[in-house]
């Protein structure tokens, strides 16, 4: 076995190992035979191997199911941390059945809100790469009959799709800790993932307690404000799908990324069916400005949550601040709930919001108390946009003397000027 090319030296090496990685070309194939195994999709995402793909990523780390003592933990954190929000919020309670999760419970709970988020992105994306995909290498003339062959084009982007969706989301799910990291309400139940906790407290020098009471404390505050705030839903997703319509994709890099494609080698395939780089959109003018709408709401929704999880742990748990601290550090370094939400989305979100939404709910409640701060959220016409969050003490004053200046100079000026053309007989001399 020693006459064998770069083994001179080697003999006792794996006689297999000139072909890569075994553990990458294992993987290679395990999603090849998801993608061939799969049923066909009726929409732009085969969600189905999606999640397969999702369960084989969790799986790999180890996943097990919730024990009956960590379920019981759980739940009476979460109804502990409820009753501890009735003082800090006049937000009626959202938590109605608590529960705790396994990672893979969290991937299959969540995958009917994040079809919705992702589908009509995926859309535009499988439409732009299925046309790619059938139109390169074809004439003219063959392109008009290869009807079927776009159908096949079609379908293997929504298994592209699917692919890229089933590795970001097995990735999140070893870092979350309940239904709501995103800030996006995932799910209808408040929920906690045993193993996320564990994965948040490594390195915090604070006991495990603590930590699953602060984290109980911001997944019912979020499932609050979601619940009886009828309009926050309808109003982010459709900023979502506003993004959505506008969005295009570079044909020319996607066709170069195909072109070089080399099917027989498992490694370059992996790379490039899970580094994302394959589905990237390109942002256009109408993306920015549902990106712009998008992202201030979801700043304005985090510090809310953030507020209020402050006023109701003060002086009932400790070790609050350094926690609340640790939370905004991953966020502001971009975490993985907002790298996974870029990728299955296609939004980058600016975690540097979050900051600035915080210090206005603060200047609100400290201005108006919590019923006036809580009261801000009962229609999006009165919610703070983008430059507010730059200039919160305006935002609290409402500006009245500016307001109120350029109403009277408005009013002032108006009737003058028809007056003149109607008075004056110069003018109509003129």
């Amino acid at each position: 076995m020693t006459d064998l090319p770069g083994r001179e030296n080697d003999p006792n090496e794996n006689p297999f190992a000139m072909f890569g990685d075994p553990e990458q070309i294992a993987a290679a194939m395990r999603q090849f035979a998801d993608m061939l195994s799969a049923p066909q999709s009726s929409g732009p995402v085969n969600w189905d191997m999606a999640k397969n793909i999702a369960r084989h990523v969790v799986a790999a780390e180890g996943d097990p199911s919730v024990m009956e003592g960590e379920r019981r933990q759980i739940v009476d954190a979460l109804n502990l941390a409820d009753l501890w929000l009735n003082e800090a919020t006049t937000l009626p309670s959202g938590v109605n059945n608590p529960q705790a999760w396994s990672r893979s419970e969290w991937i299959e709970k969540t995958v009917p809100v994040w079809r919705q988020l992702c589908d009509p992105v995926a859309a535009r994306m499988v439409e732009t790469m299925s046309g790619t995909l059938g139109a390169t290498g074809l004439p003219a003339e063959a392109q008009a009959m290869a009807g079927p062959l776009m159908g096949m084009m079609k379908q293997m982007g929504s298994m592209l799709v699917g692919q890229q969706i089933g590795q970001a989301l097995g990735s999140l799910a070893r870092e979350v800790v309940g239904s709501t990291d995103i800030g996006l309400p995932l799910s209808e139940n408040a929920a906690l993932l045993p193993g996320g906790i564990a994965a948040f407290g490594q390195g915090l020098e604070t006991p495990v307690e603590e930590i699953r009471i602060y984290l109980a404390l911001r997944e019912a505050a979020h499932h609050r404000l979601f619940q009886h705030v009828p309009w926050l839903r309808v109003h982010l997703f459709g900023a979502v799908e506003e993004y959505a319509r506008g969005i295009t994709v570079d044909v020319s890099a996607l066709e170069e990324q195909l072109r070089g494609l080399d099917v027989n080698n498992p490694e370059q395939l992996q790379q490039v069916l899970s580094g994302g780089n394959l589905l990237k959109p390109e942002e256009t003018e109408r993306q920015k400005a549902a990106l712009a709408r998008l992202e201030t709401m979801l700043a304005l929704v985090e510090g809310w949550v953030g507020t209020v999880v402050d006023g109701a742990a003060e002086g009932k748990l400790p070790s609050s601040a350094a926690l609340a601290e640790t939370v905004r550090r991953r966020r502001a370094t971009g975490g993985p709930a907002e790298q996974t939400f870029a990728t299955l989305v296609g939004l980058e979100l600016r975690p540097r919001r979050l900051r600035e939404a915080a210090a206005l709910w603060q200047a609100i409640e400290r201005d108006r108390g919590i019923d006036g701060r809580d009261a801000v959220w009962s229609h999006p016409d009165l919610m703070p946009t983008a430059d507010d969050l730059d200039n919160p003490e305006g935002f609290v004053r409402g500006e009245p003397e500016l307001d109120l200046s350029s109403l009277e100079a408005s009013l002032g000026e108006a009737p003058k000027e028809p007056e003149k053309g109607n008075d004056d007989p110069r003018d109509g001399a003129a």
